[in-house]
C-alpha cells in the first residue's frame, strides 16, 4: 500500500464508514486497521467503490474491479498503457489489448498493439499512447491531483466528470537529521541531496549520478542518497561502482518510516529529474515540501504547477545535468538561500490542502459531488455515508 493511502485511510474514517478491499496476497496490519472493515478482492462492493488506479501491475486487481464494478477513479497516472500491457500479459487476451488501443487511439492503436504482440515496441509509445480510456470508460467519475491530468482526461473524454483534489503527504515528525548525519559521515559543511521512490529508468537516476560525477570532479562538498528499491536497484549499484562514486552516493534501499524521517531531517534538498512522466503529482516531491525541503524537478507538464521558489527547474533528461550541477553549488554556497526555501517549501505544503486531514476532507467532498451527478443524491462529505 502506498504511503499516502495508509496517511490517508484514518482521516477518511473519521468522516465515513470505509470497507478497504485487501489486495490479494497482501496481509499487513496496519494501525488504522481497526478502524475500517474489511473484505476480499473478490468481494462486490456494497457502497461507493472508490479504486485508486496507478500505471503499474500492482494495480491489476483494481482494474479487474473496476472492470466488474465500475466506480469513482482516483487517478494518479494519466499514462495507463503499460497497465493494458501487464493486463494481456497477464490473461492472455491480446485480442481485447488489440481493441482497447484501437478504442484510445484509433487504426494506430491497433497497429501499435500487433506490434507489441510479436514485441516490437519503442519507448516512448506509452506515453505518446496513453490508453485511458480504456479503463476510464467505466468510471463514474474521476478525481485527479494536478491541473494537466484533469485537462488530458477532459480532453479525451469530455463526458466524464473530471474534479481536481490535493495529494495528501504527511510531514514526517521526529527525524534525527544530526544523529543520521553523524551515523553516515556526512559533514556539517556537506549539501546533502536525496533521491525518494521507487527506482525505474524514468526516474532520472543516470542524471543524477552524472551529476554528482561533475561536482566530485569539481570538488563541491555534496552528497547523494537514493532511497528506495526496484528494477534499477543492481544497475545502479554497478554504475555508483564503475563511475568511483562510493564516498559520494549512497544506496539505502528500502526503509521505515522512522529511517525515512531522520533521512529527511537529514537532508538538504531533494532530487526528483523524472522523465518521461505518467502524468503523476509526485508524492516524493510533496513528501520534500512536507517535510521543508527545496525539491530539484523537470521543467515541464505538471511538475510545472509547483511554485519556481521550491522546485526548481532543469531540462528533462541529461539535458538537464549542467542546470542540476549548477543548483547544488547555489545551494552549497548559499547557506541563507538555502534556508530561504527551506521556509517557502514549509509554507507551500501548510497553505496547499496536502495535509492528509485536509485531503480527506476534500477527496471525500469530490466522491460526494461525483456520486451526486450520477445517483441524484449528495451526502455533504460522505458523513455517515460508506465508502469501499
Amino acid at each position: 500500500m502506498a504511503d499516502y493511502a495508509d496517511e490517508l485511510l484514518p482521516h477518511v474514517a473519521s468522516h465515513c464508514a470505509v470497507t478497504v478491499v485487501r489486495p490479494p496476497g497482501w496481509d499487513a496490519s496496519p494501525p488504522w486497521g481497526k478502524l475500517v472493515s474489511w473484505c476480499d478482492a473478490d468481494t462486490p462492493p456494497a457502497a461507493t467503490q472508490l479504486l485508486h488506479l496507478g500505471n503499474n501491475p500492482y494495480h491489476l486487481w483494481v482494474a479487474q474491479r473496476l472492470r466488474a464494478y465500475g466506480g469513482v477513479v482516483v487517478l494518479h497516472d494519466t499514462v495507463l498503457h503499460h497497465l493494458l500491457v501487464e493486463e494481456a500479459a497477464a490473461t492472455g487476451d491480446w485480442g481485447r489489448f488489440a481493441e482497447e488501443l484501437e478504442l484510445a487511439a484509433g487504426p494506430a492503436g491497433r497497429a501499435l498493439a500487433q506490434a507489441r504482440r510479436w514485441g516490437y515496441f519503442g519507448p516512448l509509445d506509452p506515453f505518446l499512447f496513453p490508453a485511458r480510456k480504456a479503463y476510464l470508460r467505466y468510471a463514474q467519475g474521476v478525481i485527479v491531483h494536478n491541473r494537466t491530468a484533469a485537462q488530458a482526461v477532459k480532453q479525451e473524454m469530455p463526458g466524464l466528470a473530471v474534479l481536481q483534489v490535493p495529494l495528501g503527504v504527511a510531514s514526517l515528525a521526529g527525524g534525527d537529521g544530526r544523529r543520521f548525519r553523524n551515523e553516515h559521515q556526512i559533514g556539517e559543511q556537506e549539501l546533502l541531496a536525496v533521491h525518494l521512490g521507487f527506482l525505474t529508468p524514468a526516474k532520472g537516476l543516470e542524471t543524477l549520478l552524472r551529476a554528482m560525477a561533475a561536482l566530485k570532479e569539481l570538488q563541491w562538498p555534496v552528497r547523494l542518497l537514493v532511497v528506495g528499491e526496484g528494477v534499477e536497484g543492481a544497475k545502479l549499484s554497478h554504475r555508483v561502482r564503475e563511475l568511483g562514486m562510493d564516498d559520494r552516493v549512497q544506496l539505502l534501499g528500502y526503509v521505515t518510516a522512522q529511517q525515512l524521517a531522520d533521512v529527511l531531517a537529514a537532508a538538504d534538498v531533494g532530487l526528483v529529474p523524472r522523465f518521461p512522466t505518467a502524468g503523476e503529482t509526485s508524492a516524493a516531491v510533496l513528501r520534500f515540501l512536507a517535510c521543508g525541503r527545496p525539491v530539484i524537478v523537470c521543467g515541464y507538464q505538471q511538475f510545472l504547477e509547483f511554485p519556481a521558489e521550491v522546485a526548481c527547474r532543469i531540462p528533462p533528461g541529461l539535458a538537464g545535468i549542467p542546470d542540476l550541477v549548477r543548483w547544488l553549488v547555489h545551494f552549497a554556497c548559499n547557506p541563507g538561500a538555502l534556508a530561504e526555501r527551506k521556509a517557502m517549501a514549509k509554507r507551500f505544503w501548510q497553505e496547499g490542502g496536502y495535509e492528509p486531514a485536509q485531503a480527506a476532507h476534500a477527496l471525500l467532498a469530490a466522491v460526494a459531488e461525483l456520486t451526486e451527478d450520477k445517483a441524484g443524491r449528495g451526502a455533504k462529505g460522505l458523513g455517515g455515508g460508506r465508502v469501499v
